[in-house]
């Protein structure tokens, strides 16, 4: 990327890991085993925690938005396939090994946690956007998965409620890689700033 990377982060920045969790990415966990194995290839954990920790040294917030359903799972609706396969399959809930964070993207004592239980959106029926605005945050650096789901989401409910969004690619990943690149290409760079983990870190230190 040209010219002033200072100038893809517009005050106050924030970073938010989406759903960096066992029953998501790792291959020992997951239903979905071709999103761990980009998770893998593309090196996105240690891209992350490089950029989560470039966040902290800088006295920035890093926030954890994991999804832990309700042991009873009371709050959720088959309404999406995603969803239908956790009512069957029951998993990722509250105190499950699923639900834990991968190694290297644990949150430390410093970030803040903020669990949905239901849904795929971080933003929805969550303090996020609350505690991002009593932060004073303008900027989100939107990281984690999926590239066809959870970063499209977020981006556009973001992006609706008035944040600039940036999305370091290769701290993302789909299932599919060809299908990442179209989503990035013909959806996400629509509403966000695509760059690269290495340009934020960057952009933050200026």
């Amino acid at each position: 990327m040209s010219g002033n990377t200072r100038s893809i982060i517009k005050g106050k920045a924030a970073l938010v890991v989406n759903e960096c969790q066992l029953g998501v990415i790792d291959a020992r966990y997951c239903s979905f085993k071709g999103l761990a194995q980009q998770v893998e290839e593309r090196g996105m954990v240690a891209n992350i925690a490089a950029l989560a920790a470039a966040f902290r040294a800088a006295g920035l917030p890093v926030l954890h938005t994991p999804v832990r359903h309700r042991p009873d799972f009371a709050d959720m609706a088959p309404n999406s396939l995603i969803s239908a396969m956790s009512l069957k399959q029951r998993n990722m809930a509250e105190g499950s090994p699923e639900a834990g964070f991968v190694e290297g993207l644990e949150p430390k004592p410093e970030d803040i946690v903020i669990v949905r239980t239901s849904g795929i959106i971080a933003f929805n029926g969550t303090s996020l956007d609350a505690i991002l605005r009593r932060m004073d945050v303008s900027t989100v650096v939107l990281v984690g998965v999926s590239t066809n789901l959870g970063m499209p989401g977020n981006m556009m409910t973001a992006c609706d409620l008035g944040y600039t969004v940036v999305i370091p690619e290769d701290c993302i990943a789909g299932a599919d890689p060809e299908v990442h690149k179209i989503i990035v290409a013909e959806q996400l760079r629509l509403m966000s700033r695509i760059t690269t983990s290495e340009e934020v870190i960057k952009a933050i230190a200026a």
